[in-house]
């Protein structure tokens, strides 16, 4: 079926899911909820081509478990749905949303018999409650609930949706542009993700592996004679700073490098290149909070960390259940989670000399399961 293109679109901020992590990150077992809604589209074999549209800062991310047509998504539903209109050169095609997880190909298959027959094919579900608009009873049968997938003529569909009205689905764009309309009987199972307790009424979704991530880091700084010394976050009383683009907290860089290598995200250099003057200077508690948020919006949360700090000054013995405090309160996790152990390299190599700090820094993460929510 080479004239038909398919639309996944995994954009959204998870702005109503009530969670950490973004929805279209939840883990089926190993795989992103993307992933896994992509894959049984893909197993049909009916797409030429298929577009995943996504936030500009998970494709990279994305990019490690899959490789599709990714495309930039916009500020809304519509605008990220343009966006991939542009990659579109087949006759048809089919737009759905990934928080709509669970399409059977019975569904599929009665909305794509319908092509051809109108502008735009729709699955629906019948309204079974009483319906009431401000203090008015609606007829119900006259009522309809949208779903997704919507198959529609992509010539059609890219004209309707250049104008500055907002539609939520593809259908109301079709008429309101003056093209066709018809409906198919949609399916229960295909309810749409929106809030975090929607996910247990899926029948389709497998609950996270409880398998555990471990990643380590390294890091070292020499020592400068300006600027103030910062380690773990701390304060350190001593004549000497680090040499850095940053503030140089040579612990906290290895944690994120853990952290990071843990969740298979790469390492600090990529998100916060050494020559980009945004991170000059900065305090690298920030540059942790935000590998922080992301990890666990990717779907991971934080098991431990532990954490290594080889110098032959400063002394840290009296710093260190300071420095684990902030790491525990910036990782969301408990203190007693939180270990950092000081050595010397008995006056051996640079860090012997007193030349400058090392860090060696090792990290567990594991799957938020979504499974024990409600």
């Amino acid at each position: 079926m080479s004239d038909l293109t398919l639309i996944l679109l995994s954009a959204g901020s998870s702005s109503r899911f009530d969670s950490t992590v973004k929805k279209q990150w939840l883990r089926i077992e190993h795989k992103p909820l993307w992933q896994f809604v992509a894959e049984n589209f893909l197993q049909s074999g009916l797409f030429s081509k298929i577009i995943l549209v996504a936030a500009k800062d998970d494709i990279p991310f994305m990019q490690n478990y899959a490789e599709y047509n990714f495309v930039e998504g916009g500020d809304t539903r519509q605008a990220s749905l343009q966006n991939a209109l542009f990659h579109v050169e087949s006759e048809y095609v089919l737009v759905s949303d990934v928080a709509r997880a669970c399409i059977s190909e019975t569904m599929l298959q009665r909305i794509l018999a319908k092509r051809g027959t109108a502008d735009c094919i729709v699955p629906y579900l019948h309204i079974t409650d009483t319906i009431v608009y401000e203090n008015s009873t609606i007829d119900r049968e006259k009522v309809k609930r949208i779903q997704t997938p919507q198959l529609t003529r992509t010539l059609i569909l890219k004209k309707a949706l250049h104008t500055s009205t907002k539609f939520t689905d593809e259908s109301s764009a079709i008429v309101a542009y003056g093209g066709t309309r018809e409906f198919v009987l949609g399916d229960e199972k295909a309810s749409k993700i929106t809030f975090i307790q929607d996910l247990n009424k899926l029948p389709c979704l497998s609950e996270p592996s409880s398998d555990i991530f471990s990643g380590n880091g390294f890091d070292v700084h020499a020592f400068d004679d300006k600027g103030e010394m910062f380690l773990g976050g701390v304060k350190i009383k001593s004549q000497y700073g680090f040499k850095a683009h940053s503030d140089g907290d040579v612990v906290l860089h290895s944690l994120i490098d853990a952290l990071l290598g843990a969740a298979g995200m790469g390492d600090i250099g990529m998100l916060f290149p050494d020559n980009d003057n945004t991170y000059k200077g900065i305090d690298s508690k920030q540059l942790l909070k935000a590998v922080v948020a992301k990890i666990y919006s990717y779907g991971f949360e934080i098991i431990n960390v532990d954490i290594t700090i080889a110098a032959q000054k400063p002394r840290i013995g009296s710093y260190k259940n300071k420095m684990r405090q902030t790491i525990a309160e910036i990782l969301k996790i408990d203190k007693a989670r939180v270990n950092i152990k000081a050595t010397t390299t008995e006056k051996l190599g640079f860090i012997g000399r007193a030349e400058g700090v090392g860090v060696i820094a090792n990290a567990n993460l594991k799957y938020f399961n979504w499974k024990k929510i409600g």
